[in-house]
């Protein structure tokens, strides 16, 4: 007789934590037997008296943590872990593709650093440089972004190159912010 039972799978899930608890939960996951994975980033900080390099989570407030659905409550125990990421009461696994592309980055000792989340479609401003307060949509984000301003009037379009380091996200498009306080758009004829 062929026995159904199947392991659980092991999968890479992300843990929301107290912020500047990330090395603490680490630490107990790993005492607990558990793979946890917190990608980290060296910046510089100055202080009246010296210059020092520290080291920072790359997602404050988050690491991540390989196990089965079994492991749940072990997780959940460990001091400063305050929910795993989901939706709902349903967990969600993280890629393990991003897991794996985060983990190679951070052997290989590039420098990393945290980033806006950008994707495509979205209304972004210029933070700096001759285009700065320019507001438009991110249409690529290769090789550096290139962003399309609009002139909503004529219904016409101009495609740009900017630095990446200068792109932030924009919370809502200004003609939706001015509409939603009721004014009035009319298109000559």
């Amino acid at each position: 007789m062929f026995d159904s039972y199947s392991p659980p799978e092991l999968r890479w899930f992300a843990l929301y934590v107290r912020v500047r608890h990330e090395r603490t939960v680490e630490r107990q996951l790993a005492e607990k037997g558990l793979e946890a994975f917190l990608p980290c980033y060296v910046a510089r900080r100055q202080w009246a008296d010296r210059l020092k390099m520290i080291e920072f989570p790359l997602f404050p407030g988050y690491l991540f943590c390989r196990f089965t659905s079994q492991q749940r409550g072990a997780v959940l125990s460990a001091f400063g872990v305050v929910r795993i990421v989901g939706f709902g009461n349903q967990l969600m696994p993280v890629d393990d593709g991003e897991i794996l592309a985060l983990q190679q980055a951070v052997r290989a000792g590039v420098a990393c650093e945290p980033a806006p989340y950008l994707k495509i479609g979205q209304r972004v401003r210029v933070g700096y440089g001759p285009l700065n307060g320019v507001e438009g949509i991110l249409t690529e984000a290769k090789k550096g972004h290139r962003l399309v301003l609009s002139v909503t009037l004529l219904e016409r379009s101009v495609s740009v190159e900017v630095d990446e380091a200068a792109v932030e996200a924009v919370s809502a498009p200004p003609l939706q912010a001015l509409r939603a306080q009721g004014a009035a758009f009319r298109v000559p004829a």
